[in-house]
């Protein structure tokens, strides 16, 4: 708690996730991780992390998450440009702060360890091949809920999840009993009905997904599903009963005491035609530090292009008609000839 962690749970490290695990290999099986190869890479690593290739003889994984959710009240003065992007990415990249409170926590466990019985640690935050969901809800952290997602009694979703694998032997907690019930709301919130069933989400489909991860072209078909989503979406997690109930304390200390959250300042004079206009030296300097730099700035361009032709802005159109002429991304370009056809369509409705 004082490294700014909101919740922590302690699963044995030693026994396999054998049922989570085949889950996995399903979801893999039947391609819906889409472009996102590096996830079905190390198929066998993610079974355990007590061999060589996460932590040798480790017996305890510290599950540890973060929560990013403001009060709608700090939210209430977030730029128009930022609420286009989901809530974890609005301010700075979340990987560079969250992996120092982790090697920090490594290094306190590794501190009490003696000569004759030292103790190992190895902190991770998407950086290696573990199911940290899966072991989270092992830890008795949270429990998944039907969207996918860890929800943390009282937290609610809007979590970052950090683990630090250890050979310290640690009594484990209790996993949670499932709590959705019969609530359905988040399903029923995606605009591209993603989900192929409760629990099973068809990435492929997920507006999280497309707009973050898939390079090329967005399928037509799911473009007015992407609605006005330029990077991420939280439509899943905002009907959720769990983030509605959660303890306001916790979201007044991030208003509060930590900034990480809240928007950039370049946020402020940024807008979508912006980014179809973006030179790769721009791209860079405005994604510098941000997750947003993950989409790259011909998926950002495309994305502002879908965005521009679901809002029916005939203000950008001239934009939109430099960009389909004479972008140097093919993908941009078929976007905002889209984008405009879509523009015409919408203007001509009485």
């Amino acid at each position: 708690m004082e490294l700014g962690f909101d919740a922590v749970g302690f699963a044995a490290a030693d026994v396999a996730l054998d049922a989570d695990h085949a889950r996995y290999t399903e979801f893999v099986g039947a391609g819906m991780h889409g472009d996102m190869a590096w996830l079905a890479e190390n198929a066998d690593v993610r079974r355990r992390v007590d061999g060589d290739d996460i932590l040798p003889g480790a017996r305890t994984v510290v599950c540890l998450a973060r929560r990013y959710q403001r009060s709608k009240a700090d939210e209430a003065t977030d730029p128009p440009f930022a609420r286009l992007i989901a809530r974890y990415a609005r301010g700075r990249d979340y990987h560079n702060f969250l992996r120092k409170k982790l090697r920090r926590l490594a290094g306190f466990l590794r501190d009490l360890g003696t000569d004759d019985a030292p103790v190992h640690a190895r902190p991770m935050v998407d950086d290696a091949p573990i199911l940290e969901r899966a072991w989270a809800a092992r830890s008795g952290l949270g429990f998944i809920g039907k969207n996918g997602l860890l929800i943390v009694p009282g937290q609610g979703s809007l979590l970052l999840l950090g683990e630090v694998v250890t050979t310290l032997s640690i009594p484990p907690g209790e996993p949670l009993t499932e709590r959705c019930g019969s609530c359905t709301r988040c399903l029923d919130a995606c605009p591209t009905d993603a989900f192929a069933r409760p629990w099973v989400l068809d990435a492929r489909k997920c507006v999280s997904y497309l707009t973050i991860e898939h390079r090329g072209p967005i399928d037509v078909r799911l473009r007015p599903g992407v609605r006005d989503h330029v990077f991420g979406c939280d439509d899943c997690q905002t009907v959720c009963p769990f983030n509605a109930s959660a303890n306001p304390a916790t979201a007044a200390r991030l208003d509060e005491s930590n900034a990480s959250f809240r928007p950039h300042e370049r946020w402020s004079s940024l807008d979508l035609v912006a980014l179809l206009d973006m030179s790769e030296d721009e791209f860079r300097v405005t994604t510098e530090g941000s997750p947003l730099f993950r989409a790259t700035r011909e998926g950002l361009a495309r994305n502002a292009a879908i965005v521009l032709g679901n809002r029916g802005e005939v203000d950008a159109s001239e934009a939109l008609q430099r960009a389909a002429a004479s972008h140097d991304s093919k993908v941009v370009r078929e976007a905002a000839t889209w984008a405009l056809v879509h523009i015409g369509k919408s203007s001509a409705t009485p």
